[in-house]
């Protein structure tokens, strides 16, 4: 259904529109010289304006919808049963891909992650894409978007590990099991070009590593299983393997392959 763009949104798109159109009219012409002026395009094809416009679009959408709970409203509706609810990111999101491999085939798991997404809008998530399906337990894996700071703005750790906190006792206190996942480590080896900035700039390791610090600790305080993919992914320089990743952050098939039985190791502990 067709929805109406915002009024603020409105302005911008029409700002853009007539800024492209004015630095794309040909100058006038001195008086007397009895050429004919020349009318301008009615929208002038510039990359610029049409990026432009993707982003008001993009960020139109957000304002809308922050935690967008339209990703998954329809489908929750056809959900039966979910023993385990994996709520994340985009490494969640990307999981179910069949191109990364069967995502526990044979088992009634349920992805719920959605690329770029922070702890304070996987919090808003909880009740309608994990409590609400009444899952045994809720795998949750967040925190790497929140360290770059580039989707929702600048996070402390403290504000991350509450969040994480709040969520954890959110299922707890709705009977439902949690597992904690550390964030995976980042690298450097697949910059796409030479001025491109790395993910181990974007996501620092020694952040990465202080919150795995307090998730373990919380996870082991309040009796909840700890999904160490962390450990299993690092190599010798503090960094996410090479081969496990094509752009440094997100995992490849064989980086699922190390996650899964990890996670299920998990599951299998929490729901004894």
């Amino acid at each position: 259904m067709f929805r109406p763009l915002a009024a603020s949104t409105v302005i911008i798109v029409a700002t853009l529109i007539q800024s492209a159109a004015v630095s794309s009219t040909p100058s006038a012409q001195a008086p007397g010289s009895g050429a004919a002026a020349q009318a301008p395009s009615a929208l002038p094809s510039c990359p610029e304006l049409a990026t432009a416009l993707r982003a008001v679009a993009t960020n139109d959408s957000r304002l809308r919808d922050w935690p967008n709970l339209a990703r998954y409203r329809e489908a929750n509706h056809t959900v039966r049963h979910a023993e385990v609810v994996f709520l994340g990111d985009s490494i969640t999101d990307n999981w179910v891909q069949p191109r990364f491999g069967q995502f526990f085939p044979g088992k009634d798991y349920v992805g719920r992650g959605i690329a770029g997404q922070t702890t304070p809008q996987l919090l808003l998530r909880m009740r309608p894409d994990v409590l609400a399906l009444k899952p045994k337990a809720v795998v949750i894996l967040a925190g790497v978007n929140d360290i770059s700071g580039l989707a929702t703005g600048p996070m402390t750790n403290e504000e991350v590990a509450g969040n994480l906190e709040s969520m954890a006792q959110l299922a707890t206190s709705n009977g439902v099991k949690v597992v904690l996942s550390s964030i995976l480590p980042t690298s450097a080896y697949h910059l796409q070009n030479p001025n491109a900035v790395p993910k181990t700039t974007l996501h620092p390791i020694e952040r990465i590593r202080e919150l795995n610090v307090w998730i373990r600790k919380y996870a082991a305080d309040h009796g909840h299983p700890y999904a160490d993919y962390y450990t299993a992914m690092v190599d010798a320089k503090g960094m996410l393997r090479e081969d496990l990743s094509t752009d440094d952050v997100h995992p490849n098939a064989a980086g699922y392959a190390i996650m899964a039985p990890i996670a299920q190791a998990a599951i299998a502990q929490a729901l004894r």
